[in-house]
């Protein structure tokens, strides 16, 4: 496989690509030749994200279309103009989450609704848009972001913590559904990864953090991204309904 083609004439669409581990896929998939659409709310970050991925070498290119993923209608008439523009999406990721953490005690409706919905609604969403035109095309590659707190919980993240085992749930019954028609689905769960999600925790926070991974630090957006190049490649061609844990050993039972 020669390199920088690995996704060459693939399309790709990445939620919550406009920074963090999104905008590192969005990118490392441009880097492989795809054709990248990212999704989302803001306009003012897109635009960002655009340009500051302008500077960047790829022999793909990055689009940014302004949609809030939580809302099927805009991620119908989004979708549909992706497919117009470019005839196809072969790969989706759906990777736009927040968190809002609170203690369940202390923890309102809102709060949990909201995580729901950006975490969780919008993959089903974006799959259920999707999955028709790649069922007719017999062939597609889904990867969901997961996260370790699906996997092990973590306290003061109860919202959290459910939206992301659902979203392991939801991979592996998805990848059993579409299997036969030649569509992988697998998931990501990242550790703690730097980002401007986990930038916001304090020092002693991240310290507390650092103890429990065994390789003594954050992980980089980049090896996330580099995770889901592999399964969005045709490396990765008799891989679904699996979680791919990234998380430095942190997880290690």
């Amino acid at each position: 496989m020669e390199c920088e083609t690995l996704l060459k004439d693939q399309t790709a669409i990445v939620t919550g690509g406009t920074s963090g581990i999104g905008k590192a896929i969005a990118l490392t998939y441009a880097q492989q030749g795809a054709r990248v659409a990212i999704f989302g709310s803001n306009k003012e970050k897109g635009e960002r994200a655009l340009q500051e991925l302008s500077q960047e070498k790829m022999s793909g290119e990055v689009y940014f279309f302004p949609v809030d993923v939580t809302q099927k209608p805009q991620v119908d008439e989004a979708v549909k103009s992706v497919i117009e523009k470019f005839s196809k999406v072969d790969i989706l990721v759906n990777n736009a989450g927040i968190t809002r953490d609170q203690l369940l005690m202390k923890m309102t409706e809102e709060e949990w609704d909201t995580i729901m919905d950006v975490n969780v609604k919008s993959c089903f969403n974006l799959t259920n848009t999707l999955i028709r035109s790649m069922l007719k095309a017999r062939k597609g590659v889904i990867i969901n972001m997961s996260s370790v707190v699906g996997i092990s919980g973590n306290a003061g993240q109860a919202n959290y913590a459910a939206s992301k085992a659902a979203i392991i749930g939801f991979t592996k019954a998805l990848a059993k559904e579409v299997a036969s028609r030649n569509i992988l689905v697998n998931c990501i769960a990242p550790g703690f990864i730097s980002t401007p999600m986990t930038n916001e925790l304090s020092d002693l926070q991240k310290e507390s953090i650092l103890a429990k991974i065994p390789l003594g630090r954050m992980g980089d957006a980049s090896d996330v991204a580099q995770m889901a190049l592999f399964l969005a490649s045709p490396m990765a061609k008799y891989i679904t309904g699996q979680v791919f844990v990234v998380d430095g050993g942190m997880t290690i039972c």
